[in-house]
């Protein structure tokens, strides 16, 4: 039986050896694909978890802001919320506006009207406690003083705010009690009452006022105040020529509105 050209015996054909060889590239490609799929699924699993994670996350953000909004609104009230517009400062439901200008009484009331306001009315001693703290900041000099919305103009002595309203005056009465002795044995008690008229809520400094007329033959008949270095007692009301520039307190009410909270979208 002859041979191929070319065999030599004991060594396998040409096709045996390509079909081992394809086998083996066929092994290698599977692994490569398990290893491929292993890796994506084992990425797949990875973003699972951390979708759940944050999704965890996410739903305690919302519980912990729904809360907070529960509790905000049990203790929400139907009472407005005053607010000052930009400028003005606030004190309890009223806003104040320090003016830089430096004008007379009459075109610093001016100046507060178009401004929405008027000179300050003061009303207690809270509040002038509050200005004459502001004051003490804002003066930049000993006589930067401020007009206040006090004027005696229509008839001297007669103090009106700028509403029109009489600058409160009452009678203080106080009640002494005098023990005199007739003898070692006996005595006699004696009731003795002493009035005087006092203005009320007023901070007049020392014996103002006085309607000093040297500097202004119309006299003093508007109100400044404000002591740099502060005032004993807050007393620091001075009655001044009505046309001597000064700066100015201008008071208007607080903007009153109701603040509310809203929840808007949903998280599931």
């Amino acid at each position: 039986m002859s041979r191929p050209q070319g065999y030599i015996e004991g060594e396998a054909p040409a096709s045996q050896h390509r079909s081992g060889s394809n086998g083996g590239s066929k092994v290698r490609s599977e692994r490569v694909a398990l290893l491929v799929v292993s890796a994506l699924l084992a990425a797949a699993v990875i973003v699972i978890c951390r979708l759940s994670l944050d999704n965890m996350h996410t739903k305690q953000s919302f519980q912990t802001l729904r809360e907070e909004h529960e509790a905000v609104k049990r203790n929400l009230t139907d009472d407005p919320c005053p607010k000052c517009e930009y400028g003005w400062e606030q004190d309890g439901r009223q806003c104040y506006y320090f003016s830089i200008n430096r004008s007379t009484w009459s075109e610093s009331r001016d100046e507060c009207r178009q401004k929405g306001g008027d000179l300050v009315q003061i009303d207690s001693r809270e509040e002038q406690t509050f200005l004459e703290l502001k004051l003490r900041e804002k003066m930049n000099f000993d006589e930067d003083k401020f007009w206040i919305g006090l004027t005696d103009s229509e008839k001297e002595g007669t103090w009106l705010w700028v509403d029109g309203s009489l600058l409160n005056e009452r009678f203080d009465c106080y009640k002494y009690i005098f023990c005199q002795f007739r003898n070692s044995k006996s005595s006699v008690l004696l009731n003795q009452f002493s009035c005087s008229l006092t203005l009320s809520l007023t901070f007049w400094n020392g014996s103002e006022p006085d309607n000093w007329t040297e500097r202004d033959p119309d006299g003093e008949d508007c109100v400044r105040m404000g002591e740099k270095p502060g005032a004993p007692d807050l007393n620091c009301w001075f009655d001044e020529p009505c046309k001597v520039p000064h700066r100015s307190i201008c008071e208007k009410p607080a903007e009153t509105g109701h603040f509310t909270l809203q929840c808007v979208g949903n998280v599931v």
